[in-house]
């Protein structure tokens, strides 16, 4: 996705926000993302609408149309979570992409933390975040225990908490990596299957106050199995190529 020459200025963090019927929520989230990132000075939340049948696209149209810091992009058809991540990303203006649920469970203030840890020293290609303490159903938190469990047996690549929805990552890192439709669960994995360091710090988690979950407990356990082999597999497949570039000096 091209963009517009007048609208390259330097942004500091784009915040992706996949959304699905979401009308009672997206206001309020936006708010305390401007809240939240108004010390960065310069930011942009792009809202990527996943079809939804409510009202959420038109909220999110005059929120554009007042001139707020937020972007609208719609697809034409509900193509998942990960694919609106996608869109978000590839339109992206900032060199770092956060990323956050758009039910509000994820707090935007954990946003600068998020950022300020990617530019360490270390130079952590993602930083996702840890929930402290979840606030959902016990039955979607004993199946998110023995899930990550059971990643962890497989793709060990330290993420104790894969379905949290805030994070931090390089863009171009990111649109890097093998797509598929199920890949923001294994982006952890994925960046540390290619070469990447990843990190990760704990985040603040609230009770959904609108609206309902898209996914019962058995729909996302029954993909997630058939992604997790699937991810497996390309984790196994992988094969890294360090590059050098020969600037025509004389052989080492």
């Amino acid at each position: 996705m091209s963009i517009p020459a007048a609208d390259r200025e330097p942004v500091r963090l784009s915040v992706v926000i996949p959304v699905l019927n979401e009308s009672e929520n997206v206001l309020p989230l936006l708010d305390e993302i401007e809240r939240a990132l108004a010390p960065l000075g310069s930011f942009e939340a792009i809202f990527v609408d996943d079809g939804s049948t409510d009202d959420t696209a038109a909220i999110l149209a005059q929120a554009v149309a007042e001139g707020r810091p937020v972007r609208l992009l719609r697809h034409r058809r509900r193509s998942g979570q990960s694919a609106a991540v996608r869109t978000g990303a590839k339109a992206a203006r900032a060199v770092w992409v956060g990323t956050l649920d758009g039910d509000g469970q994820n707090d935007p203030a954990d946003l600068p933390a998020l950022l300020a840890r990617a530019q360490q020293d270390d130079h952590p290609m993602l930083v996702g975040g840890l929930r402290k303490k979840r606030q959902d159903t016990l039955s979607k938190r004993l199946a998110s225990r023995f899930a990550n469990k059971v990643r962890q047996g497989l793709l060990q690549d330290g993420c104790t908490d894969s379905g949290c929805g805030i994070k931090v990552f390089r863009r171009d890192v990111f649109l890097d990596l093998p797509f598929f439709g199920a890949q923001h669960r294994f982006m952890p994995a994925l960046f540390r299957a290619h070469g990447h360091h990843v990190a990760y710090i704990p985040v603040n988690h609230r009770p959904r106050n609108a609206g309902a979950s898209k996914y019962t407990n058995l729909r996302r356990g029954l993909i997630g199995v058939i992604d997790l082999l699937g991810v497996y597999w390309l984790k196994r497949r992988t094969v890294l190529s360090p590059v050098v570039e020969d600037r025509g000096g004389p052989a080492a």
